[in-house]
């Protein structure tokens, strides 16, 4: 028996927003974008690794009645959630490609544990580490 995940769920305040900030920003690539009525399922992945999607949802009906779907979305615009972690190749170089994307970062690069990380959030709130690969011994 073969399993694996190939992919994890951000809540998100708006699929469009957040659609716009992982393609234009940050570079990945639309996988699926079907509608069910106001059901929206919308899910992107990064180029160098296609057999993970990310999705972009939006909390509430059906899934969530409106008292959880508004705690959820204060939850993340506060930044309460998990973090995720984007690994590249070089911390300095993304953070400065990146930075002139638009994209907001909440720590520069920063030397630590023997490799280089910054962090940033998404439109909605989501927190991401982004650290550098360590290198790997020859």
């Amino acid at each position: 028996m073969t399993q694996g995940i190939n992919m994890v769920g951000l809540y998100v305040r708006d699929q469009d927003e957040a659609l716009a900030f992982y393609v234009d920003k940050l570079g990945f690539v639309v996988h699926t974008d079907v509608r069910n009525g106001d059901y929206r399922w919308l899910t992107v992945q990064h180029s160098d690794q296609p057999s993970f999607q990310l999705g972009l949802f939006r909390p509430g009906p059906p899934v969530h009645d409106a008292a959880t779907a508004q705690t959820l979305n204060e939850l993340v615009a506060k930044g309460a959630m998990p973090p995720l972690v984007l690994v590249v190749d070089n911390c300095r170089a993304a953070y400065e490609r990146l930075s002139k994307r638009g994209v907001e970062f909440t720590q520069e690069p920063t030397d630590r544990y023997g490799t280089v990380d910054a962090g940033f959030r998404d439109p909605s709130g989501n927190g991401w580490k982004m650290i550098e690969a360590a290198a790997k011994p020859q």
